[in-house]
């Protein structure tokens, strides 16, 4: 009887944990679930994937307004897989609830938006680790990326003029 009860208490709160992740996923802003739509239509591209992933917590979001309508996009986030087949059609927490024997997948989108649509030059960046094997050089270089991503285009030229009419002041002085 105790253990029926507590395999009950456990899939209660499977469950709510599933509806609470569904939440924090309508939560979201547009531009951010378009990220997360799109990592996991990239991990579900891949045949080694069994499961169905869902969208469990953001962990770092930042976006840059560069002007004309276009913004560039860093959401960090948790995706973790469920008990539902890759490929179910319609999945939602209540028919594919989350399995706590997988570690979570800790994925990084970064994209550029032009009037709230993702665009595709320069390529959007997707990067998912099993959360065990992430490491701080990894998560340096996604941030690095955002960076360079995220700086408009005539930055660097800008700040090459400034820099060789200093350095040529100098030379002169």
């Amino acid at each position: 009887m105790a253990a029926l009860l507590l395999l009950f208490l456990v899939s209660v709160g499977v469950m709510l944990s599933s509806t609470e992740a569904q939440k924090a996923y309508n939560k979201l802003p547009e531009n951010y679930r378009k990220g997360v739509d799109l990592a996991l239509q990239q991990l579900n591209s891949h045949s080694a994937v069994q499961q169905h992933f869902l969208f469990f917590e953001s962990i770092q979001k930042s976006d840059i307004e560069s002007g004309f309508n276009v913004q560039y996009i860093y959401h960090n986030f948790y995706l973790k897989s469920t008990e539902c087949a890759k490929g179910t059609v319609t999945p939602s927490p209540q028919l594919c609830p989350f399995k706590n024997d997988r570690p979570l997948l800790d994925c990084a989108v970064i994209y550029k938006t032009f009037g709230g649509e993702i665009e595709y030059d320069p390529k959007p960046y997707i990067d998912c680790f099993q959360k065990p094997k992430l490491t701080e050089a990894v998560k340096s270089a996604r941030l690095e990326h955002f960076r360079k991503m995220s700086l408009p285009s005539g930055t660097h030229t800008l700040l090459s003029v400034i820099q060789h009419h200093t350095d040529k002041r100098r030379m002169t002085e």
